[in-house]
């Protein structure tokens, strides 16, 4: 079947394509189509291979004649950190996420592991017990995108001809008001859903981190292969007129070769088959993304085999490439030179006059707009670091030992790798705007710089961090005996004015790097037509032993390069003389000047936790059999320090709000709109304080209700807080409760309470005898009643038993006896004894407890008394 004529909607409609079972990828297979792709998907790595044939060994000689002749560039003062996530995690939690094979919202559980790819299971028990996730999502080339309206705008673009009309419905309902998508040009898009705006912007942080991360996949470490593909790929996009920066140079290489093959083919396919595209628009537009997704998946695996084959190809030749310039290096440099300067006199005339009128100009401001977002992103940067020093220091001189030391360092260690905290860091940089020069130098977007910036944030972080942690374990092995606040207070002395040095030098490679990608390619593009006719008449210059390191269009590349550096160094050298960004001179620190520093960088990591003695101890003595668990556990410990702030409530063990169940999962906007404003009215009805007074509260709870303690006196400490309510107390709640419902519903409410505390009156009088006990209690509790009883009003009802069992915590149980005990003002005599081991009392204390939801919910409070009816 010919492409031209393929209808792509009736053959998927044919093959019963759909996610589940067979693939849209295993429904190409049998097509002729499939043929053509890899047809045309082979030219063109082809013609790419043969471009990083020459650049491999052009970079390869560079590579030799650097580590010969050497750098001299400033080096880094900061300890760099070899490894930065081993054993680690980034982030964990629940999500609802839209289901392409059933169209429907389901709860699922996505773990973020140290490779920032997002792999998503059935649930969090799914993922504890080892299993293979149900997908993983690698998000290289992806946007995160917060509202339906950027989606449709978006995928409006991708398809020309095939438009939403304006008010139109979308194909797609979210099951919350807080949207997710992951949206990419070629590859399937993610739908994801929040329960609330906190945990959207988590994940909206989250993801942006992963997107990020992937986005940065070529290994600067290679310092062959790495640069010989950058230059491969740039020449074969130039080769096909497109010039300036391009925003899917990002993933590994088999990915951006995939995008460089779409980039060509799918404007071919998009002709082609958007006419023979039948059906409702939403409906062409999802045939539409599930062909590209398809053909893009077909490419990746193709381009991945033969780019594989071309880089084992090149190392196979590798050892006589390095022989020969060994042998030739002076004769290799001397030929180069003498090409360098016939290409000079023909182009550098042009070149400067095309500087002089269309570059030099814009240097100056397109500078100012670089420096601005970038140095106030370094000085939140150095903020953050300091704010968190501060606070550990704050901490350590209520408690100073060495073991609270190690809880706050285990949180520091992995801080640059935060992405909640490190998102105000982010932000400044998304300020950056080039409008007015994007067309003039075809610069596609500034987010190709926007990501390059908040990478060496991320990075000068951790190197702070890093360097921190050895000064000071190093200081703290010296000086056992010293306190920890002045010795933390120099390390952190120290790592600042190093920041400064680094961030200076930072900042001004980045700008240089910057304008040169914006200058070079609009000045190669304007003088490639009048220059490239006569660049092969240079070839013959060349020995042709020497002619696989000494390439014409290079050098070409290398005088236009040289031509605009020297007035893009005089314009950063200006900026740093002013001061105005803080722009220091460089760092000119030797190896070997600080060597007590640099030996430190060859330590192994530090295990803070570990080390000194942290809260892991009793969770690796749970699953000491099981090595698996620990290391899922040990990589859970990076998970639960990522909070967005302390008024957001975090299950244990859970790094997000715990969702509702699959069948609560509201189908209208209306009744996510209802709940959202009953559970902001019940805030507003709380007394005496905001909603933040309330938070604050509840934190002050927690001590009281340890974990520990309720394992070993649980049924005692619960009985003993019903049995000590005052009148007083009482009465507070009680006028509490009148302000949040009506009046009408109170009274029936107080009526049942009081018929269900005299049934509880007469039966503790049969089994328990008040004790002078009661008395104390009596006069203590009220104080105690008064502060936490506010925050027992901002309780939410749990949706269904299976929530119910997940979502309670010592707080909330803390919060549902005493509001229990609002209502059971009978029980203050029947305290004094109460042994753990009644099991009468036990089932009365569950009674209590229903009849506490029941009131709470609004619901009639039958179940509490039928309860203690079959008690008697």
């Amino acid at each position: 079947m010919p492409m031209e004529k393929m209808n792509w909607a009736k053959y998927f409609q044919n093959q019963d394509c759909r996610m589940s079972g067979r693939t849209l990828l295993d429904c190409l297979e049998p097509c002729k189509l499939c043929s053509v792709l890899i047809s045309r998907t082979g030219e063109l790595m082809g013609e790419f291979g043969r471009l990083y044939e020459q650049q491999y060994a052009v970079a390869l000689f560079n590579k030799m004649r650097y580590d010969i002749e050497g750098g001299g560039g400033p080096q880094n003062q900061l300890l760099h950190r070899k490894v930065p996530l081993k054993n680690k995690s980034i982030f964990s939690g629940d999500l609802f996420q839209y289901l392409e094979e059933n169209k429907k919202w389901r709860n699922r559980f996505l773990f973020i592991p140290d490779s920032y790819n997002i792999n998503y299971y059935e649930n969090k028990q799914a993922h504890d017990r080892g299993l293979h996730p149900k997908g993983t999502i690698n998000c290289a080339g992806y946007r995160v995108l917060t509202s339906m309206e950027e989606y449709l705008e978006l995928l409006n673009t991708s398809l020309p001809g095939v438009k939403a009309k304006v008010g139109s419905s979308p194909f797609l309902k979210f099951a919350t008001q807080f949207p997710l998508i992951l949206w990419h040009p070629y590859a399937r898009h993610y739908y994801f859903c929040m329960v609330t705006e906190k945990e959207q912007q988590k994940w909206n942080a989250v993801f942006q981190d992963c997107v990020r991360h992937t986005n940065n996949g070529l290994p600067e470490e290679c310092k062959v292969q790495t640069p010989a593909f950058t230059d491969a790929v740039r020449l074969f996009r130039q080769a096909h007129g497109h010039y300036g920066t391009w925003d899917m140079m990002c993933g590994t290489p088999p990915q951006i070769l995939a995008n460089l093959v779409m980039e060509t083919l799918l404007p071919e396919m998009r002709d082609l088959i958007t006419p023979k595209l039948k059906g409702k628009m939403h409906e062409r537009q999802r045939n539409w993304m599930l062909i590209s997704d398809a053909v893009y998946g077909l490419v990746q695996s193709q381009t991945r085999a033969q780019y594989e084959a071309v880089v084992q190809s090149c190392e196979a030749g590798r050892p006589p490439l390095e022989t020969t310039i060994r042998t030739d290096m002076d004769q290799i440099i001397t030929s180069k030179e003498h090409v360098s300067s016939k290409i000079k006199a023909l182009v550098l005339p042009k070149a400067e006059k095309l500087l002089k009128v269309s570059i030099q100009p814009y240097i100056s401001s397109i500078l100012d707009a670089l420096m601005e977002p970038t140095s106030r992103g370094f000085f939140e940067v150095r903020d953050l670091f300091f704010r968190e020093l501060v606070d550990m220091s704050k901490n350590l001189l209520n408690d100073g030992n060495k073991e609270k030391l190690g809880e706050h360092m285990e949180k520091i260690s992995m801080l640059a790798f935060h992405p909640v905290k490190m998102q105000s860091c982010y932000e400044k940089m998304e300020t950056l705007s080039l409008e007015g020069l994007q067309q003039r130098f075809d610069v596609s977007s500034p987010s190709v710089f926007v990501q390059r910036a908040q990478i060496l944030m991320r990075e000068q972080m951790d190197d702070a961090v890093y360097t921190f942690e050895q000064l000071l374990h190093q200081s703290l092995e010296d000086q056992e005996a010293e306190d920890l606040c002045k010795t933390s207070q120099r390390c952190q002395d120290r790592v600042i004015k190093k920041f400064d040095y680094d961030s200076s030098t930072v900042r001004k490679k980045f700008f240089r790097e910057a304008l040169l990608q914006i200058f070079i390619p609009y000045m190669l593009k304007q003088l490639s037509p009048s220059c490239s006719a006569e660049l092969p008449r240079f070839q013959e210059l060349i020995f042709e032993d020497f002619s696989r390191f000494i390439l014409v269009e290079n050098i070409f590349e290398e005088v236009v390069l040289h031509t605009v550096m020297k007035d893009i160094m005089m314009a950063v050298k200006e900026a740093a003389v002013q001061r105005r960004h803080n722009l220091y001179r460089d760092s000119i620190v030797l190896t070997n000047s600080d060597p007590n520093l640099h030996l430190l960088g060859e330590n192994p990591p530090i295990d803070w936790a570990e080390e000194y003695g942290g809260g892991q101890e009793e969770e690796d003595g749970e699953n000491a059999g099981d090595p698996e668990a620990q290391k899922r556990r040990r990589m859970k410990q990076v998970v639960s320090m990522i909070q967005v702030e302390d008024n957001v409530f975090v299950l244990p063990n859970e790094s997000c709000l715990e969702v509702p169940a699959v069948d609560n999962i509201p189908e209208e906007e209306a009744e996510v709109r209802s709940d959202t404003s009953l559970s902001q009215q019940s805030e507003k009805q709380v007394p005496n304080g905001t909603k933040k007074d309330v938070n604050k509260n509840a934190i002050d709870e927690k001590p009281p209700t340890n974990g520990s303690a309720i394992k070993e006196e649980e049924s005692t400490t619960e009985m003993s807080l019903q049995g000590t309510e005052s009148k007083s107390a009482i009465d507070c709640a009680i006028q509490e409760i009148e302000n949040a419902v009506q009046e009408e519903e109170h009274e029936l409410r107080t009526q049942k309470t009081e018929e269900s505390s005299s049934l509880k009156e007469e039966t503790a009088a049969e089994e328990v005898k008040p004790t002078s006990n009661c008395e104390e209690g009596a006069q203590l509790n009220p104080a105690y009643t008064n502060k936490d009883s506010p925050s027992s009003t901002e309780e939410e009802p749990l949706d269904s038993p299976e929530r119910e069992g997940e979502a309670v915590t010592p707080s909330d149980q803390q919060e549902n006896h005493i509001t229990a005990s609002t209502h059971d003002s009978s029980q203050c005599d029947d305290s004094g004894f109460h042994s753990p081991t009644n099991e009468a009392a036990e089932e009365k204390h569950q009674a209590g407890k229903e009849e506490c939801n029941d009131s709470e919910t609004g619901e009639d409070t039958g179940k509490g008394e039928s309860a203690h009816m079959d008690h008697q």
